[in-house]
């Protein structure tokens, strides 16, 4: 006996026995039982899911002459005796994948001339009408548009898109929708016991998603299948045959990633790769998978799980123990690797650090484990307390000859805020830190309050006082070496001053440059003095003469200095001189220099 396969054998022969398209086919029946029928059909859809078995059905059933009340064919006239076999003289099929030229046009034209011998209607069916070519079409149009009342076109195609608008806007449109699983391992469940095949769910399931949502794949994988197995179908069977990861090592690698077990989840990729699976295959099969884990999570998008009722209780208890922010995570992770691993020299080290991070996802909510998670927050304390910490170690001194010198306390002083402002005033000058002791970290933090925003319970008038006190404010710094008396002249002032501005160059890069143009002078030995050209500069000393004091008494060996700052009066400012009008300026005091710049024939850049 012949042996025929079951996407043959069991093909459909009414519109009642198509799976999956139950809405096409009740339009087609009532359009037949009607009489409504137009002259061109378009069927487009995916592959294997009944556009070619529907024309067949439609072309018999409007050519029967006994149909029945539900729109369905006799099967005994003669024209459908005729049509089951294969000896029917209206029903036409043409293949345009192989007769894509306008001769075949041609031909097929001439054919619509002669009327039915038997029937009422001729039919043409045209499958893959999407290769004809751009000639053959506009050959077609004419006949196609105006076709006699004896012709019904049906054409069937895979890529709606590449047919000419102008074929379309002709045609009734019936889109062929996918199989889902449920439809497809039922249509197997009735193959299987028709052929006597025993089975379990799982192993159809399977088969139905390897087919992805094609009738015709399904029932070609099933006979592959049979014939592998022997007659019996079992999940592991399948699992071999179709050379497919099984599910199990999607669900292990995810309960692995959840306990941060990375060798675990080394071993099982070493593996899985071992056995011939692709790293590619394996990053796509694990996103799938957390895609329907997080499908899961929710019981409204549960039915978007094509899988068995066994598969699927199992992604609900896995979904159970996975946080959203770990799947959301692990999908990113996955689609990254995705993207880069056809570009990727060395693919296998791109899977296992993909993997590696999915494990490490959940380590960052641990304590003390993994990377430490960063909030903006945090991470503007831990640069205030450096900046703290740099600033103390940049104006605190050491001593000559590579002694080191004791550490000064932080430069800027943080501003108290109106709450804190009374506890720092009594604090008296024994609690500061000695120089020979690091410094300790203040037990309460005060910041400078931000521009624009007023603080509670202040009025204008007496925040404006605040603010006044606040930069009038000067922390006491008491001098460790009062018994130091050491002379020292202009000289040594403004060098010891110019290491010191060096010195803070990198705490207070912005105040730094401005310190170095100031010439401190001695006026009365040792008190020193100082003159700023502007009330800002001064109040930002103001704030550090402590510390500028305590600084240079130590580098001087003195003391005894004290300093005096105070704003330059009117006739003190000097004029900021650009480069030119300084060099003008001393051309007009020594006529020699003008003298040699002509001599050499120079210009100032």
């Amino acid at each position: 006996m012949e042996y025929i396969v079951s996407a043959r054998k069991y093909r459909p022969m009414t519109f009642g026995s198509v799976v999956g398209q139950t809405a096409l086919t009740t339009t087609l029946k009532n359009a037949v039982k009607s009489g409504k029928l137009a002259h061109a059909f378009l069927f487009c859809g995916p592959r294997g899911v009944g556009k070619t078995t529907c024309a067949r059905i439609f072309a018999k059933t409007i050519n029967c002459e006994h149909i029945s009340a539900d729109g369905e064919a006799c099967n005994e006239c003669e024209s459908c005796r005729a049509f089951n076999e294969q000896r029917s003289l209206n029903i036409f099929e043409l293949d345009a994948a192989s007769n894509n030229g306008v001769d075949s046009m041609r031909q097929l034209t001439e054919q619509t001339r002669i009327p039915p011998q038997m029937g009422r209607y001729k039919v043409f069916i045209i499958d893959e009408v999407h290769m004809l070519s751009a000639q053959a079409f506009n050959a077609f149009l004419k006949t196609l548009e105006e076709p006699p009342s004896y012709v019904i076109f049906i054409l069937a195609t895979t890529e709606k898109h590449k047919i000419l608008p102008t074929i379309i806007s002709r045609c009734q449109i019936y889109d062929f929708e996918r199989m889902d699983v449920a439809h497809t391992v039922a249509h197997l469940k009735m193959v299987a016991e028709k052929e006597g095949v025993s089975y379990d769910e799982e192993s159809l399931a399977l088969i139905a998603e390897k087919a992805d949502g094609g009738m015709r794949d399904a029932l070609s994988i099933f006979d592959q299948c049979v014939s592998f197995c022997g007659g019996t179908l079992t999940y592991d069977k399948v699992v071999n045959n179709l050379n497919v990861l099984a599910s199990d090592n999607y669900f292990q690698l995810v309960d692995l990633c959840l306990e941060n077990k990375v060798a675990d989840v080394m071993l099982l990729v070493n593996s899985i790769i071992s056995n011939g699976f692709d790293g590619g295959q394996l990053v796509n099969g694990l996103a799938s998978h957390l895609r329907n884990v997080l499908m899961a999570k929710d019981p409204s998008t549960l039915p978007l799980l094509e899988v068995s009722e066994r598969q699927r209780a199992r992604y609900g208890e896995q979904a159970r123990k996975c946080p959203p922010r770990f799947i959301y995570q692990a999908l990113r992770y996955c689609n990254e690797c995705d993207q880069g691993y056809r570009q990727s020299s060395n693919k296998r080290l791109l899977v296992e650090l993909t993997l590696i991070e999915v494990a490490q996802v959940l380590q960052e909510d641990e304590p003390g484990a993994g990377r430490p998670r960063k909030t903006l927050k945090s991470l503007f304390k831990n640069l205030v307390a450096l900046g703290n910490q740099k600033a103390a170690s940049q104006v605190a001194a050491t001593e000559p000859h590579g002694t080191p010198r004791p550490q000064a306390a932080p430069a800027v002083a943080a501003t108290p805020t109106p709450e804190t402002r009374p506890a720092a005033a009594s604090s008296s000058p024994a609690a500061s830190p000695s120089p020979a002791s690091p410094s300790p970290t203040p037990a309460t933090v005060t910041r400078r309050p931000v521009p624009g925003v007023r603080p509670r319970g202040l009025g204008m008038f007496k925040q404006m006082e605040a603010k006044k006190e606040e930069t009038n404010h000067e922390e006491e710094v008491e001098i460790t070496n009062k018994e130091e008396q050491k002379p020292f002249s202009q000289e040594d002032l403004s060098r010891e001053w110019l290491a010191m501005c060096n010195r803070m160059a990198k705490a207070l890069p912005g105040l730094a440059p401005r310190l170095k143009n100031i010439i401190p002078l001695i006026t009365d030995y040792p008190n020193i003095e100082i003159v700023v050209d502007n009330r800002q500069l001064l109040e930002q000393i103001s704030q550090l003469k402590g510390r500028i004091r305590k600084t240079m008494a130590i580098y001087l060996h003195n003391g005894n200095i004290d300093f005096n700052i105070r704003l330059a009066k009117a006739e003190e400012v000097k004029p900021v001189l650009s480069k030119r009008e300084l060099f003008e300026k001393i051309t007009k005091e020594n006529h020699a220099v003008e003298q040699l710049r002509q001599l050499l024939d120079l210009e100032l850049a």
